[in-house]
């Protein structure tokens, strides 16, 4: 490793120094990113658009070969061990970090591949339980590992597909697909506009005069999970009404405001509402599309506010902290936009910045939610970055 290397490359070192300090041996070492969804929220489960990006905090896998059928691994971040079997893999959710190796290496062996045992280190730089998806970021610098120590290959689609489905069925998180897709698919300097029906996809630029900035509130409320499984169950019960009026509909993605405001008029106002931001969320995203396509970055910035304003006062998952934090940003120079991101009652907001203004907005963002909070947030100075790949040490 060059001695004048940078933060990057050090992470990088530190992950080879740590398997060769545990294993005796030199690894191959792969990595797959975190992400934060610029817009798009809510939309992944109505067969809607998103649109995130992978941003350059990575999650890495150092992996060598074994001669049996063991996985020796071990966590940086947790600090501890984990040996499994990969005779024995079957089992629910333990709430234990491994579950992610787990996981993976149970669904890659359900598609008829023999994997090989292996010693694994992996170590993650993303966030943990910021809302920036280390867990996918987990689950696909894993699932590259032990195909490449088993001189396997996959398409990219079906990896992202089988990492979602380890972590469905073996952490008992119900997620989308877009995580493990942004994880794999992402390109520097681009965001990714995935179709969650289809899963057709186009990478389009984040222009170089702005920076994504991640403003981490540092609070969750306890109502997420049951608040989530309501407004889902809410559009689903939106669709089964509208369906009457228009029998061919799916989801709330084929239907139009204008559909909504003529046969969704008898629903409960709740529900209404419900609908009313996924159908325009799902607008927004396209809006939000042909914004980068112009490199119209003020376009951009006005659908983000657009977003927060109906996440908080149409499906009613914001909280004061996010909506304090969005406020802040609205009134920072530089500033080009600014919304909530994930799945609501706490977490992080997304912020698009003019480069120049980056260092001020930091700087004011956190002293100005401090003041207004009490609590110290983590702001996070992000650029759009490749996915999942092997890294050559």
């Amino acid at each position: 490793m060059n001695p004048e290397a940078g933060p990057k490359d050090k992470t990088i070192a530190r992950s080879v120094e740590g398997f060769e300090k545990r294993f005796g041996n030199n690894p191959t070492l792969y990595r797959a990113p975190g992400r934060v969804n610029l817009i798009g929220e809510h939309t992944d489960y109505n067969d809607g658009y998103v649109m995130p990006a992978a941003i350059g905090f990575y999650a890495h896998a150092a992996i060598s070969p074994r001669d049996d059928r063991e996985l020796h691994i071990f966590s940086e971040n947790f600090g501890n061990a984990k040996l499994l079997n990969l005779d024995s893999l079957a089992g629910a959710p333990t709430g234990h970090w491994s579950d992610y190796v787990r996981g993976v290496a149970a669904v890659l062996q359900s598609t008829g591949l023999e994997l090989r045992g292996a010693n694994l280190v992996v170590s993650s730089e993303v966030p943990i339980g910021a809302g920036l998806s280390s867990s996918a970021a987990l689950e696909v610098a894993t699932a590259m590992a032990l195909l490449g120590v088993s001189g396997l290959e996959m398409p990219l689609e079906q990896l992202a597909k089988n990492c979602q489905r380890a972590e469905n069925e073996y952490t008992g998180a119900r997620c989308g697909i877009m995580d493990q897709f942004i994880s794999c698919f992402g390109r520097a300097l681009h965001a990714l506009m995935l179709d969650c029906r289809s899963l057709a996809r186009e990478l389009l630029p984040i222009s170089d005069e702005a920076k994504i900035v991640v403003c981490n509130t540092k609070v969750k409320h306890n109502l997420a999970g049951g608040e989530y499984n309501q407004r889902r169950a809410g559009c689903e019960a939106s669709v089964r009404h509208l369906q009457r009026s228009l029998p061919r509909i799916l989801a709330l993605r084929d239907v139009t405001i204008d559909q909504l405001k003529e046969f969704g008029k008898d629903l409960p106002p709740e529900i209404f509402r419900l609908a009313h931001h996924v159908i325009s969320e799902n607008a927004r995203v396209l809006t939000a599309g042909a914004a980068l396509k112009s490199s119209d970055l003020g376009r951009f910035g006005m659908l983000m506010y657009e977003s927060h304003r109906s996440l908080r006062d149409d499906y009613r998952v914001s909280c004061k902290e996010l909506d304090m934090m969005v406020e802040l940003a609205s009134n920072a120079d530089g500033v080009v936009g600014a919304r909530m991101t994930g799945g609501g009652f706490g977490g992080c907001t997304v912020n698009l910045v003019q480069r120049q203004s980056v260092p001020a907005f930091v700087e004011t963002i956190a002293a100005g939610y401090l003041d207004a909070t009490g609590i110290k947030p983590e702001v996070y100075v992000c650029d759009a970055a490749d996915g999942a790949s092997k890294v050559i040490i």
